[in-house]
């Protein structure tokens, strides 16, 4: 398929007319505010990543390209080694803000990677190399979100229920998105599902993102609390879960928003098919297992007083807050990704993709 600049600034991250600054929506204040944020500094691109205004794997991963990108052209340095050394330190910086994600990492080393490999060339060269290299980070992304949502519409029927977990949609990726893009392919190609939408305590992502993306696509949605995914597929109203991931291991484990665990052991007792999609980038085969991933914990105040007038916990009471939980392996129906559906066993089907790529 052709991207064209049109569709790059139809996505919630793209960059900006001048090349300037990376331009997000900011996800903090959806669905009731659409509002767009400019970042050009360091510090304006970790608090955007940490703080969750820009969310979701490969939007990250878009952001960090264009941030970068962004970087680089605003610095005054024209020797390689002063760019260099700057450049690394701000990218290290960026990359500190979500250790989980694992596009974070991958496309800044992508980024860094050409600057080390021209070193011979002149700085101004190389920022031309830069932003070719950043469009071509959400090109890719544009297209494998694309193949993901094709390869996961194979697997559904018209009219079929379907359960998702967080958000991995367009705001999450780009084009359909992956846990949620098969549904918006399918409504683009007037065939209708059924779609009930977690919650997804405790920054409630599905709420005020998936059923927002949802809705406004035209997608039959609705929204349930995390606690009621049990009773939705014991109805019969379930027939598949899609959900995204921020880290698939070799093995096949998974980190994905808190409470996806939850949702797999459960579609495992109703006998109903469990997948997640995601872009091959998100696949770290350098992880072995789920026991090897960090897992984020995050400010307590979410859990006691961010949605609340007035907080619904003592100050005293002590919080856990982490920002994910791993899926195990033997949980999980098949990996849905831009290269095709990997089935059991993880560990041998994984490490054959990368070996025929």
């Amino acid at each position: 398929m052709t991207v064209t600049l049109e569709d790059r600034n139809a996505c919630s991250v793209h960059l900006s007319e001048d090349e300037k600054s990376v331009v997000i929506i900011d996800q903090r204040l959806l669905p009731n505010n659409q509002v767009y944020c400019e970042l050009k500094t360091p510090e304006e691109i970790y608090q955007a990543i940490k703080t969750l205004a820009v969310r979701g794997a490969p939007a990250i991963g878009i952001c960090a390209g264009y941030g970068i990108y962004v970087l680089a052209l605003r610095s005054e340095k024209t020797d390689y080694d002063s760019f260099y050394e700057e450049l690394k330190q701000q990218t290290d910086y960026i990359v500190s803000s979500r250790p989980t994600a694992v596009n974070l990492s991958w496309a800044a080393k992508r980024m860094m990677k050409v600057v080390e490999d021209n070193r011979e060339l002149p700085v101004s060269e190389i920022k031309k190399l830069l932003y070719k290299e950043s469009v071509a980070i959400h090109d890719e992304d544009i297209e494998m979100c694309t193949r993901i949502s094709e390869y996961g519409l194979s697997l559904l029927k018209p009219g079929d229920g379907v359960l998702t977990h967080c958000n991995a949609g367009p705001l999450a990726t780009s084009k359909y998105g992956t846990a949620i893009g098969p549904m918006m392919l399918g409504k683009e190609r007037g065939i209708d599902f059924k779609v009930f939408s977690d919650e997804t305590r405790p920054l409630l992502q599905g709420a005020r993102l998936t059923s927002y993306e949802l809705q406004k696509a035209g997608v039959d949605v609705t929204l349930i609390c995390d606690n009621m995914a049990s009773i939705v597929m014991k109805n019969g109203w379930v027939q598949a879960c899609f959900v995204g991931c921020d880290r698939i291991a070799a093995n096949g484990d998974f980190a994905n928003k808190i409470g996806t665990s939850g949702v797999a052991i459960l579609a495992k007792h109703y006998g109903i098919p469990f997948y997640t999609l995601g872009p091959t980038s998100t696949i770290d085969m350098n992880c072995p297992d789920g026991d090897h991933i960090k897992i984020e914990l995050r400010d307590p105040e979410e859990i006691r007083s961010m949605w609340y007038a007035e907080p619904m916990a003592l100050k005293e009471v002590k919080c856990y807050n982490p920002a994910f939980d791993v899926t195990d392996h033997e949980l999980l129906t098949a990996i849905i990704t831009d290269k095709g559906i990997i089935y059991p066993p993880f560990d041998v089907n994984l490490k054959k993709l990368f070996e025929e790529q």
